[in-house]
């Protein structure tokens, strides 16, 4: 399972990428953000918008925050507009690191539950599992985003974790 410092990186990590492909796609026209691209949620901005949603609903049972509205099938609408979106993700970026940077091992080892209207029922898992997919749900999708981003003839940053650049430990 993971620690501290695990968390603590891959909140590093999630930032740099997330800026990566923010640069990348704002290169493009909101149209070609906007275009269907054969992916699961369709374009670059909903799928950046589902991503951003599901970091914040996940940050929202880590940290007693509130919770965003809608449900899966809407979080691709969760971004309203391009330039908010500029500044609220990089935001919520700095919030992911500073949780990151206070995770305790206890807190690691506990459980949370919820009820899941993915699953349809009542779930209870270990936090460090959570953690974990927090930030293994991010990557799964942004690689979507990246190879989207390829696509329309973008270059996001190498995504490889040992290039993570050393900014991102100065937080």
């Amino acid at each position: 399972m993971p620690n501290r410092e695990f968390v603590t990186t891959m909140a590093r990590y999630n930032m740099w990428q997330n800026e990566s492909v923010i640069t990348a796609a704002s290169e493009l026209s909101s149209e070609e953000r906007e275009r269907e691209r054969g992916a699961f949620f369709g374009s670059i901005q909903k799928t950046l918008s589902h991503i951003f949603w599901g970091d914040m609903i996940w940050m929202s049972r880590f940290t007693g925050a509130e919770a965003p509205a809608g449900s899966i099938s809407q979080s691709t609408e969760f971004i309203k507009t391009w330039d908010q979106y500029l500044l609220d993700r990089p935001a919520f970026d700095r919030e992911i690191v500073t949780w990151a940077d206070g995770v305790s091992p206890e807190w690691l080892e506990e459980t949370y539950s919820w009820y899941s209207a993915a699953a349809g029922r009542q779930v209870t898992k270990l936090n460090a599992l959570l953690a974990v997919h927090l930030f293994n749900h991010q990557t799964h999708h942004r690689g979507q985003v990246h190879a989207m981003l390829t696509a329309a003839g973008a270059r996001p940053d190498d995504t490889d974790i040992p290039f993570l650049p050393d900014r991102f430990f100065d937080l």
